[in-house]
């Protein structure tokens, strides 16, 4: 009955749980689509034609390598801090600025300030919530 008022934090994954909680959520929406479009997405090939011809791929591809590099870079970067977060504010504050300046279409330095001190402002709120409100650590 003692173990009942006793919490143990594994460090080793606990960082594990939002992205898996994520994944599952996203993972869940997609088959939404899929279930709701499943006969446009399996018609033909004009559907897919009209998704490549439409779409902005300077941003889809600059998102997609930009989240790649963003998750491979968390973990070392967070190893050399470990159970401080800092790998996350670290590697979130250029991931939202250079998100964030992918895609402005006016990329002048007046609309740029918004963006860059919401890069540095979100991320540092989040990091602090979660490690000294909440106590958890972040990758």
């Amino acid at each position: 009955m003692g173990d009942l008022t006793h919490v143990k934090i594994n460090f080793e994954t606990s960082h594990l749980i939002f992205p898996t909680l994520i994944g599952i959520i996203l993972g869940l929406l997609g088959l939404a689509i899929v279930i709701r479009d499943h006969k446009a997405i399996l018609a033909s090939g004009t559907y897919w034609r009209r998704i490549a011809c439409s779409m902005d791929k300077f941003r889809f591809l600059g998102t997609i390598v930009l989240t790649v590099i963003y998750f491979s870079t968390m973990v070392p970067v967070g190893n050399l801090w470990p159970n401080t977060g800092l790998g996350f504010l670290l590697c979130s504050i250029p991931y939202v600025a250079l998100t964030g300046l992918l895609f402005m279409h006016d990329r002048s330095l007046r609309p740029m300030i918004p963006v860059l001190i919401v890069a540095v402002l979100a991320p540092t709120i989040v990091w602090w919530l979660f490690t000294n409100l909440f106590f958890l650590t972040l990758p």
